[in-house]
């Protein structure tokens, strides 16, 4: 082979073969991809104590846990260039499912802590996101599990490649029903993210409702490919699947990863947040249907102003305001007075005495 050496063990001539370029492309962008997984895992342990946010903080465990599978999907691309045998049969069947299952409970983690965000509600705690990802995630590495075991009886390893094409692919797709549902429940909790009165959350919605819209199309791709035998051979399943791992490797660190780190050490925003008191003001008031009343509206004091010249008015006071009002009558205590008898001018009493 060309550009391989010749004691070289031919399931690894894909690695190096210049006249089978696709591998040595993949390889090389798949290394990339790698490498830059590293970086942001490093810079998130670097940034951690620069993120004001406490709910932004709460999520970086998640983020980190996702960068570790997004690392391993990179590294998984090696196992379908080499050459299908007896080592990378177990792995390909196993990891494939697992790497992206972790991937993808990690979105929905991240995407149901920002529906509780998106409506003013408190943030998930950091271990309740971590459970709930590690939790979701650990369903496929049970359904792999079980599925390796009961395929090779515990000691035929080599039972992948001796299958035919057809039935590997068609076992292969069926070992990622639960991945597929992962993704469809991603998806639609990203769509709930746009759902709130705190616009600041949704950013974060978008590059997970971005991200899914991508890996799903991915996914329908090269599952359309591998499962119609004549488009374009049995030849072409390694190229189909390594590339699919690459194309979604390379989603996930552009379309959410480099998006995030933007905002990961923006200042917190008070308008992201319900204000203290919130739940001692009324959020909505019923509306009236009735004639209103309109006797404590500002607009009608500000036309009495013309009405009444001696009226005090305060603007930035309440809306009652105050006036000087001429008293109608006397409230003055009355003060005591002699009386004259009505029996002083009794002229029959005067006589008879």
């Amino acid at each position: 082979m060309a550009g391989c050496r010749g004691n070289l063990n031919a399931m690894y001539h894909r690695l190096c073969d210049t006249t089978v370029i696709w591998g040595i492309v993949l390889e090389a962008v798949a290394a990339v991809g790698a490498v830059t997984s590293v970086a942001f895992m490093l810079a998130l342990l670097i940034f951690i104590c620069k993120v004001q946010d406490s709910s932004r903080r709460k999520v970086l465990p998640v983020q980190f846990l996702f960068l570790l599978g997004v690392l391993g999907v990179f590294g998984l691309t090696f196992a379908f260039i080499i050459t299908l045998e007896r080592s990378t049969g177990p792995t390909r069947f196993f990891l494939f499912g697992i790497l992206f299952s972790l991937c993808f409970s990690c979105l929905l983690a991240h995407a149901f802590n920002l529906t509780k965000l998106v409506r003013g509600r408190k943030s998930l705690s950091l271990l309740v996101m971590l459970g709930l990802a590690v939790g979701i995630s650990l369903v496929q590495d049970v359904i792999a599990v079980e599925y390796i075991v009961l395929t090779m009886n515990r000691t035929n390893t080599a039972v992948f490649s001796e299958l035919s094409p057809p039935r590997r692919n068609e076992d292969f797709v069926m070992l990622l029903i639960y991945v597929l549902f992962l993704m469809a429940l991603t998806f639609l909790t990203s769509c709930f993210t746009f759902c709130g009165p705190f616009t600041g959350w949704k950013r974060h919605g978008v590059h997970i409702y971005l991200t899914m819209l991508l890996s799903i199309a991915i996914w329908v791709t090269w599952i359309t490919l591998l499962l119609i035998t004549p488009i374009p051979g049995p030849e072409w399943d390694d190229t189909i699947l390594s590339s699919a791992l690459v194309a979604n490797g390379w989603v996930f660190l552009l379309v959410y990863v480099v998006p995030e780190f933007r905002l990961l050490t923006k200042q917190q925003n008070p308008m992201d947040y319900p204000v203290e008191d919130a739940f001692c003001k009324p959020q909505f008031m019923k509306q009236s249907y009735g004639v209103e009343n309109r006797a404590y509206s500002q607009e009608e004091i500000t036309q009495g102003l013309e009405e009444l010249g001696d009226t005090l008015y305060a603007p930035y006071s309440t809306h009652f305001q105050l006036q000087n009002r001429t008293s109608q009558k006397d409230f003055s205590i009355p003060r005591a007075q002699t009386r004259a008898s009505p029996y002083d001018d009794y002229e029959g009493r005067k006589n008879g005495s």
